[in-house]
């Protein structure tokens, strides 16, 4: 049972250390900021990641595309995660280019890439940051750890406290991207 227990302590620390730092919520207002500007320009949003990453990626996209909390309209994001484009361009150029390759083919001028890396560093995502920036779209990123090299690449980066384990960090993010989602429907709805 202490094991257990030890989990949710964990969790509480990590929330704690989260919660004790101001600079953290100005960041996640700044991210809805650009999400909220990037929708009223009719633009849309694209969120990637990997593993517990992409779970949290699609949940992203779907809470906008479908609803969060109340009934509104639509809002234009989707996740990259097609299975069939995720093993055709692992295929044919490898799994490093699985999402820059498809905010190649649809990312437009102030779109919004929602990049989720729990060590800031994963190859696939730094990718597709630098095709979004190419395209000259925003940059909004979740990173844990010291951010990694997606710190230096992205317009917002809210990290997750520094934690032996990844999902410690996947913990905030979903948090993370639970606020997000409120500050949108809140500003736009």
């Amino acid at each position: 049972m202490d094991h257990i227990k030890q989990h949710f302590e964990q969790a509480q620390t990590i929330l704690d250390t989260f919660l004790s730092d101001d600079e953290n919520f100005k960041r996640i207002a700044s991210a809805g900021q650009v999400l909220v500007k990037a929708i009223q320009r009719g633009n849309k949003i694209i969120s990637c990641g990997n593993g517990g990453s992409m779970c949290d990626a699609m949940h992203f996209a779907e809470e906008l595309s479908g609803r969060y909390r109340n009934d509104r309209p639509a809002l234009a994001a989707i996740s990259i995660s097609d299975p069939s484009h995720l093993s055709c361009v692992g295929n044919d150029y490898g799994y490093a280019f699985v999402f820059s390759r498809m905010v190649e083919a649809i990312g437009q001028s102030d779109d919004v890439l929602f990049a989720i890396s729990t060590s800031g560093n994963s190859e696939n995502v730094l990718n597709a940051i630098k095709s979004a920036k190419a395209k000259n779209m925003h940059v909004i990123a979740l990173t844990g750890k010291d951010g990694g090299q997606m710190a230096s690449l992205c317009d917002v980066e809210i990290r997750a406290p520094h934690a032996p384990y990844a999902d410690r960090a996947q913990e905030i993010h979903i948090k993370v991207i639970h606020a997000l989602i409120d500050y949108v429907e809140r500003h736009l709805c």
